[in-house]
């Protein structure tokens, strides 16, 4: 909830309110489409569909500790300058490997497919 000043009025408390909520969606909008971007990525480099995508980056999330529009802006940043932590990238790798072949960019190539 909003920080209201002291002595403000029910009125004044209810504007602080709904400006924090306006905030909040804004930035609930903003995370959307770089998650939905990263997606895309996602989709691209494994050729696979926006559920698989989905499911790629929640557990690149989960499985790094990080936070899922973090791993998403990540992957952003990856695409415009191809620099990603090499975390990220293992596990994104790993990841993209049990949806489809494809192989990121830049990173060693893969042992004989046995």
């Amino acid at each position: 909830m909003a920080r209201v000043p002291h002595g403000t009025t029910d009125e004044t408390a209810r504007i602080f309110a709904l400006q924090e909520e306006v905030d909040q969606l804004k930035e609930a909008v903003a995370s959307h489409a770089v998650v939905d971007q990263a997606i895309g990525v996602m989709v691209a480099l494994g050729r696979m569909t926006p559920d698989q995508g989905w499911l790629v980056l929640k557990e690149v999330s989960q499985h790094t500790n990080i936070k899922l529009r973090n791993v998403a802006e990540l992957i952003l940043v990856w695409g415009r300058t191809g620099e990603m932590p090499d975390e990220i990238r293992a596990r994104l790798e790993d990841l993209l490997d049990r949806y489809g072949p494809t192989q990121i960019p830049g990173s060693p190539p893969l042992g004989p497919v046995e």
